[in-house]
């Protein structure tokens, strides 16, 4: 791969004046080969595993970041989801035992989050599966770097509804359990519809059946270099405009590509996927709501809103896919309410919705995600939440998540404030006519006609 002296200027630019960073790069690890006869010893077969493939991995990262001096934000392990390890048998106390194992080794690592404690329940959940994602609650509470999701529906598998009814339960016990700090456990589970295998984002990576032993997968993000370039062309037609974030997204996804290569290398495992995806932060102007304002919306949310967004994602994987063969994962642009400061000051002003946040997720890259909801919003409503959003994604054969915190103690108009890459939002009201008795039926939705196309 060449660079010459202008892109090598424009990424230094990129770099120094415009935020731009590798978000995340996620060391994908199989553990399927560690179970064993007992799950005491399973831990110390995965613990083990982890250590020596990972040994290495925080000073690999460092080492490649000082040398093509690109800020590299975050360090991520995915495992493959665990529940294709746990049995109905195992103690459950063991398996929070396992995550702390994990959590305390990802400390010494120096390793920010680990995901994978995952359950596929889109077409059925067996006994262990249930038993494994009625334990997430405490797990996600009783460990600072470990991350859950679980898919309940496929555009070929259709929609698990009872398996969206017990997700209603275990995010409201995850807050219960969490509420003195305000429901954080919560941040790091996901419920997908059609879950990505090499997604290198949390809280939903996993290591995938179908991945190598390891993988090295990279998230780029660039929210601050799309913004500059919008501003510097105010009479830029939309079409126009389009061509331009294509070609700086281009150049964005050689910077990802170069440093997952690279990393990968040193490491002496398989290079995956560069995950195209605008990743917005708290900071002001990395915000992917500034570049929808920027575009010539007053406030994210208005009329006009779902238009720029899905402008802005589809130029961004179009030039992703011309710089890079390794696309994969999500790829498009976030829309974290919390974790993106535009998107919160919209949302507190109340130019942003939940209905509106819904419509923008047909068009954008996930789903309804880092949203607070107040803490008395029974579970039921949050399950018709979920099944809302998972049918967006289900008809239009798409990942969509749902990331949802009802706050304990929290009424719609507060704030919360979780810190870091987390960020601040406020809680938001949820339409008081209530779906219970249509989600409470149960059941399994058919998939779509239109997975029958192959």
């Amino acid at each position: 791969m060449l660079f010459d002296r202008s892109e090598i200027l424009e990424t230094l630019r990129m770099l120094q004046l415009q935020n731009l960073d590798v978000r995340t790069v996620t060391l994908g690890i199989n553990i399927l080969d560690c179970r064993l006869d007992t799950l005491q010893r399973t831990r110390k077969r995965i613990v083990e595993k982890i250590e020596k493939i990972a040994g290495d991995f925080h000073q690999v990262v460092e080492e490649i970041a000082l040398i093509y001096g690109i800020p590299i934000v975050n360090r991520r392990i995915a495992l493959t989801p665990m529940a294709l390890l746990f049995k109905a048998e195992d103690e459950p106390q063991e398996l929070l035992e396992l995550a702390q194992d994990i959590d305390n080794l990802a400390a010494s690592l120096r390793v920010d989050f680990v995901g994978g404690f995952s359950a596929l329940i889109h077409k059925g959940c067996t006994k262990a599966e249930e038993v494994f994602i009625h334990n997430l609650p405490q797990i996600l509470a009783g460990t600072e770097r470990i991350c859950g999701s679980v898919n309940v529906a496929s555009s070929k598998s259709g929609i698990n509804v009872d398996g969206i009814l017990m997700m209603g339960e275990v995010i409201k016990e995850t807050a219960a359990l969490s509420a003195h700090r305000d429901a954080i456990a919560c941040a790091k589970l996901v419920v997908f519809a059609n879950a990505p295998e090499d997604n290198p984002f949390m809280a939903g990576a996993f290591h995938g059946v179908g991945e190598p032993e390891a993988v090295i997968n990279v998230g780029v993000s660039g929210p601050g270099v799309v913004k500059e370039v919008v501003e510097r062309n105010p009479q830029a037609s939309l079409g126009e405009l389009a061509e331009i974030i294509k070609r700086t997204a281009f150049k964005i996804t050689r910077v990802g590509e170069l440093i997952g290569r690279a990393v990968a290398s040193r490491l002496k495992v398989e290079f995956g996927i560069v995950d195209l995806s605008l990743a917005p932060t708290p900071r002001v102007g990395d915000s992917v709501a500034e570049v929808i304002q920027a575009m010539g919306i007053e406030k994210c949310g208005a009329w006009g809103t779902t238009l720029a967004l899905a402008l802005l994602t589809d130029a961004c994987k179009k030039g992703g896919t011309m710089a890079s063969s390794r696309v994969g994962g999500l790829s498009g642009a976030f829309i974290p309410v919390s974790e993106d400061a535009a998107m919160n000051e919209a949302a507190l002003c109340g130019a942003l919705s939940m209905e509106k946040l819904e419509a923008l997720t047909s068009v954008c890259s996930v789903g309804l995600d880092m949203i607070a909801i107040p803490g008395d919003t029974p579970s039921e409503v949050i399950s018709c939440i979920m099944a809302d959003e998972i049918a967006i994604g289900v008809i239009n054969h798409k990942t969509t998540g749902v990331r949802i915190i009802p706050v304990p103690g929290k009424k719609a108009g507060d704030r919360v404030s979780w810190g870091g890459l987390l960020g601040e939002t406020v809680v938001m009201p949820v339409n008081r006519f209530l779906g219970s008795q249509f989600i409470k039926r149960g059941g399994h939705v058919p998939a779509p006609i239109t997975s029958l196309k192959n």
